[in-house]
């Protein structure tokens, strides 16, 4: 959601912070905003709307100005209390000007401070939560600038990712974090701090990411790690494989289109080193799960959000076909609501593209609190998801810009896939199966490369609907979960009305709104239920509703039942639905490049959703 960027060092202040910000947009916000300190004095540049309006409003004679400064903050804001306004967008002030603060995350008890400030003689600008936190250290300032924002972080209950800089202290920022993520870059003779390390890879690949309620006063090139009690505290530094040339377009249109086609090459990113043929089996260390650890594992929960759920959804299927392990996927956000039952034998998986998911990373803290082994499903290296859990699979997928998750997804289901894998070879799964099966894993990049050569096709596809209202998936089996897959990203980046389904489902309700203005999309390859799959397309056909097929290659039957078939290469249940997720997101893309929306940074949504 929110990002934030920090610096201090010899670089251009203003051009660092902006190119920071330029590489958060993809988070999603509707404000933005810097403060630069030089020579005691805070300015501030706010604005509305996206990076470039902040720029525009920043004159060759004002950026000449604050250029002379080697520190700064900047944010952009994605509104929770009040609306994207001028006053509402960070960083905000205290009264007296001599403390600016950048925040991510939600201060639930704001309204209390604010009041209790107001009857101090504090007179505040803006609609915000964050506000009260300049506020608040201004009030608790007794010299010590990291001294003062460990007390205001005190009084505070909710979530928080910070940056605070102050006139007292012109060579100081203070960073802290609790349930909002803050990584420090750490530089020759620079300190850039960042809410997301796309906003760092550029600089240095040395990074230190911050636990909950840690705080960090960087001077100059030195940082002092604390916890908010003032307790020294020692944080590894981590290095960041990733190119920062891979945060960057490379040639492509929008980062969602680059993303898809480099799906071939993450996917074996993905793979790599993890299976063994020998053994048909998976070889995940990173879940630190012993023989008999895995063998005393009697029930899955998978908990996660969004494009991670449908995954997850799919790792279901997986887990109980090939392992026989009774799995349920819980909504990440009512695992800790509902008091959930787990008992020794429990094992409890969380995916999260980020690894900062707040409704996720809840689910994982009431799992270890109630004695479950946990592990994670992450992309980002060093999130806080695989650091509390401890155990767990990296996707390698390298950084994903583009708001809506592609290769991400692909990846998680990759990874379910060879995770069930090694449960089951742990049971009853025989050794040739297993071997048959890593044969089947090995070739799904390039299953992914066939679909992605068809890309021209499918976009004429996507012309012929663009225009349509309204959408319907559906699927079985295996690819019921693709089919709510793709319906959320032709909501998500389309703006277009579009349901997922079990096809089985369409009859109890949602056929009623089926007419010649609402396509459905069938799910309709060789797997097990096909035949199911078209007695359901013929229904919707009888309904006059177009028909879309996303079929088997060399499939003649369906060409009977079907208006425009999207072809997919032949391969088994457990892999199917990778190749197939991939043509539904082409067409999802092309569908919002007709309709002229913005692709990477859909209306509303952010990347990582750090506030429940």
């Amino acid at each position: 959601m929110c990002g934030i960027v920090a610096y201090t060092g010899k670089r251009n202040i203003i051009d660092t912070l902006i190119d920071g910000l330029r590489r958060l947009e993809y988070r999603g916000y509707d404000s933005a905003g810097i403060a630069v300190l030089d020579k005691n004095k805070i300015t501030t540049v706010k604005s509305v709307g996206k990076v470039q309006s902040l720029v525009d409003k920043i004159t060759p004679a004002m950026k000449k100005e604050l250029s002379k400064g080697k520190i700064g903050i900047a944010h952009t804001r994605w509104a929770t209390h009040g609306i994207p306004s001028e006053p509402n967008a960070h960083p905000h002030l205290d009264e007296k000007c001599r403390f600016a603060v950048v925040h991510n995350g939600i201060i639930e008890n704001y309204a209390l401070i604010k009041e209790h400030l107001i009857g101090k003689g504090h007179k505040f600008l803006s609609e915000t939560d964050t506000e009260v936190l300049p506020h608040l250290i201004d009030d608790c300032y007794e010299g010590d600038l990291l001294q003062a924002v460990a007390a205001a972080l005190k009084k505070i209950n909710g979530t928080f990712g910070i940056a605070v800089i102050s006139s007292e202290h012109p060579e100081q920022i203070v960073t802290a974090r609790k349930g909002s993520p803050i990584v420090i870059g750490v530089g020759e003779n620079e300190t850039i701090i960042a809410s997301d390390i796309s906003a760092i890879i550029s600089y240095t690949d040395k990074v230190i990411f911050l636990n909950d309620n840690d705080i960090a006063l960087i001077d100059k090139d030195k940082i002092d790690l604390r916890n908010i009690d003032n307790v020294p505290v020692s944080r590894e530094i981590a290095h960041i494989d990733w190119d920062p040339g891979s945060a960057e377009k490379g040639g492509f249109e929008h980062f969602m289109l680059k993303e898809i086609f480099e799906q071939p090459d993450a996917i074996a990113n993905a793979i790599r080193g993890r299976l063994d043929e020998s053994l048909g089996t998976g070889t995940l260390s990173g879940l630190n799960l012993s023989a008999h650890d895995l063998v005393s594992v009697n029930r899955i929960i998978i908990a996660a959000c969004g494009t991670s759920l449908h995954a997850g959804m799919v790792g279901e299927y997986f887990f109980e076909d090939l392992a026989d392990i009774p799995t349920e996927v819980e909504q990440a956000a009512e695992f800790r609501y509902r008091n959930p039952i787990i008992n020794p034998g429990t094992f409890i998986l969380a995916i999260s593209q980020s690894g900062e998911t707040a409704d996720t990373l809840a689910a994982v803290r009431e799992a270890i609190q109630k004695g479950a082994t946990v592990a994670g499903i992450c992309n980002v290296v060093g999130s806080t998801i695989p650091r509390e859990t401890g155990r767990g699979v990296y996707l390698h997928a390298g950084p994903e810009i583009g708001v809506a998750s592609t290769k991400a997804f692909t990846c998680q289901v990759a990874v379910l896939l060879m995770m069930a894998l090694k449960f089951g070879r742990s049971r009853r799964l025989s050794r040739q199966t297993g071997i048959e099966l890593v044969a089947e894993i090995k070739r799904i990049p390039d299953l992914v490369r066939k679909v992605i050569a068809t890309a021209k096709d499918i976009e004429k596809v996507a012309k012929k609907y663009a225009q349509a209202k309204d959408f319907f998936f559906i699927g079985r089996g295996y690819l019921y979960p693709v089919a709510i897959e793709g319906a959320l990203k032709l909501k998500e980046i389309s703006y277009v009305h579009a349901e997922g389904y079990h096809a089985a489902e369409l009859k109890h309700g949602p056929i009623a709104l089926l007419d010649e203005n609402v396509p459905v999309l069938a799910m309709a390859n060789n797997i097990p239920g096909k035949d199911k799959i078209i007695g359901n397309m013929q229904e919707c056909k009888a309904r006059k509703s177009p028909v879309i097929a996303v079929a088997t290659e060399g499939d003649e039957e369906i060409r009977k039942h079907a208006d425009d078939i999207i072809w997919v290469p032949e391969c088994s249940q457990y892999t199917v639905p990778i190749p197939s997720v991939v043509a539904l997101q082409l067409l999802s893309y092309y569908i919002a490049k007709e309709r002229g929306c913005s692709i990477d940074q859909p209306r509303n949504l952010a990347k990582s959703v750090t506030v429940e």
